[in-house]
């Protein structure tokens, strides 16, 4: 009786296919299982982009460059000048016209209401450019925060393309190896039931030389009950 051996099925690998292009894959070598997944060139830019711009933006988050530095104190020049000119239009012709006004009425400036309406007026003018300080001070934080405020959306909508690439990798990574484990599912039930139907065969085999025997012992020995119990062995075993 020859004895044919039932081998055990490889490792079923696991793949996912996109129109007509393997995207992941699960898949065995020596002790290892891999999943892998494959990126075009498209989406490798994309990705390589979207790491590349978040390390740099994490890396100087509070950094201010100079020529940041430099084009915001432009700015706020420029917005020094504007508020300087509004404040000189603003008294000058006031302090004018009340020169203008003393010297045609009094011949002279040597007036107390002209003292008094001077100091109003320079005191009023000197109260305008400290609040031009004050909002130029204020317009430079503003500067700052929205730079900042900036960065993180651009650092929160890069977060998000990281998260949905990585989710999107992982999910069809999940998918390969669930292929890969309800094909290695299907082998090991293929070889169980492989090794009950050679158990089974190998058991038949033994019956049916068995029974032989014992027909020949029956038939030799003049044992009639012998030979009945070998027919009934083959009679079961068809």
């Amino acid at each position: 009786m020859g004895k044919t051996t039932v081998k055990y099925p490889s490792f079923s690998n696991g793949t996912v296919n996109i129109n007509g292009q393997n995207i992941a894959k699960t898949s065995r070598s020596n002790n290892s299982v891999n999943s892998d997944f494959t990126m075009s060139d498209t989406q490798k830019r994309i990705y390589d982009s979207v790491q590349n711009n978040m390390a740099d933006v994490l890396g100087n988050l509070f950094t201010i460059s100079d020529p940041q530095r430099k084009e915001w104190q432009s700015t706020l020049d420029a917005m020094q000048n504007v508020g300087m000119q509004n404040i000189n239009d603003i008294y000058t012709p006031i302090q004018t016209n009340l020169r203008n006004d003393i010297a045609s009425r009094f011949g002279n400036l040597d007036n107390s209401i002209f003292l008094d309406n001077l100091n109003a007026i320079t005191n009023n003018k000197s109260k305008a450019i400290a609040d031009l300080s004050n909002s130029l001070m204020l317009a430079q934080n503003d500067l700052y925060n929205r730079e900042i405020q900036n960065r993180m959306n651009m650092l929160g909508l890069l977060d998000g393309l990281n998260n949905s690439m990585n989710g999107n990798i992982l999910s069809f990574l999940g998918l390969a190896n669930q292929n890969s484990s309800l094909g290695n599912q299907y082998n090991n039930a293929a070889y169980q039931a492989a090794l009950q139907a050679q158990g089974n065969s190998w058991q038949n085999q033994l019956a049916r030389l068995g029974s032989s025997a014992l027909a020949t012992y029956g038939m030799a020995t003049g044992n009639p009950a012998a030979v009945a119990l070998a027919g009934g062995i083959n009679t079961y075993m068809r």
